[in-house]
């Protein structure tokens, strides 16, 4: 008789910091540890779905190239509903990864996102890959809600960051969490550049607007910058407000949903949008992946060893 529990791999919210999620897969490969089921949340939704339909190596090699100048042109402004609208985004995913209907992946896949008319945790276990990915990805007041059954859906890290959960009730006898928001408290905000570059003078109204995203997003780590006493960029503000919430909300869910072992990579240096850092964010992932793998083969052992009983 197999007895071999049932692994299940909560990938976390995070923005650009869920890189680490493709360390932390890398390591757990490494070490022959695979999961049978896998769920995430926000970008941990993209990373896993790429995970499950055989997709990494592709998406770490572009996600290794990426460049400041590459994530910028991925920006699409909309006035309504989110400064983004998140359509090249997600145009690319399903032109270069995989889109086909969660059923037909190798192995179960879920995706977490919130109702934002009822604040309702949806867990998107059927339909199209990129769809599930774009309504777990869209945070609210960056990118534009996705519309599914006549609901407007949000970032799942709104109401479940960590959906252990989820990979539960998919039938996980042991879950491995990985949470990317465990050290961002007192992450301090970076100050403005002392100097920026002059508009040119017939910019659209669409270049001026995209001119201030990139000036708010200076403060995110895509710009370099000398030290001001000056306030924060908006979209720092709205990073280091993002920041706090996930973070709280994190640790009442996992207080009551614990993982039975729980990844935390030291993230707190990547900014919300330095998706160009993936380099850093995938070493730090393996790093912390790493560390608890001890504490894996322990799980898996005990869990095993009670269902032969």
């Amino acid at each position: 008789m197999n007895a071999r529990p049932v692994i299940g791999l909560a990938l976390g919210s995070g923005s650009a910091r869920g890189w680490a999620h493709i360390g932390v897969i890398r390591a757990l490969a490494d070490a022959g540890i695979e999961p049978d089921l896998v769920c995430g949340t926000s970008i941990g939704a993209l990373v896993g779905a790429a995970y499950v339909a055989g997709e990494l190596d592709r998406l770490e090699t572009w996600v290794r190239g990426l460049r400041p100048q590459t994530v910028m042109g991925f920006l699409d402004v909309s006035f309504n509903g989110g400064l983004i609208k998140g359509e090249k985004l997600i145009t690319f995913f399903r032109e270069h990864f995989v889109d086909r209907d969660i059923r037909e992946l190798e192995r179960p896949f879920a995706a977490v996102a919130t109702d934002l008319a009822h604040g309702r945790e949806v867990w998107l276990r059927e339909g199209g890959v990129s769809d599930a990915v774009h309504a777990s990805i869209a945070l609210p007041g960056l990118f534009t809600p996705a519309r599914r059954d006549g609901a407007w859906l949000v970032d799942g890290g709104l109401v479940n960051p960590v959906p252990v959960s989820l990979a539960r009730a998919m039938g996980a006898d042991v879950v491995i969490g990985v949470d990317l928001n465990s050290d961002l408290l007192g992450r301090h905000l970076k100050p403005k550049p002392a100097a920026r570059a002059k508009k040119p003078a017939r910019a659209s109204a669409v270049d001026n607007v995209l001119a201030r995203i990139q000036s708010g997003m200076s403060q995110l780590g895509l710009n370099g910058g000398d030290p001001a006493d000056e306030p924060p960029a908006m979209l720092d503000v709205v990073a280091s407000g993002i920041n706090i919430m996930q973070v709280f909300i994190t640790r009442s869910r996992l207080a009551g949903e614990p993982a039975d072992v729980l990844v935390t990579p030291r993230l707190a240096a990547l900014g919300l949008m330095e998706f160009h850092r993936a380099a850093s964010a995938i070493d730090a992932g393996r790093r912390a992946a790493e560390a608890v793998l001890a504490d894996v083969r322990t799980r898996i052992d005990d869990s095993g060893a009670a269902t032969e009983r």
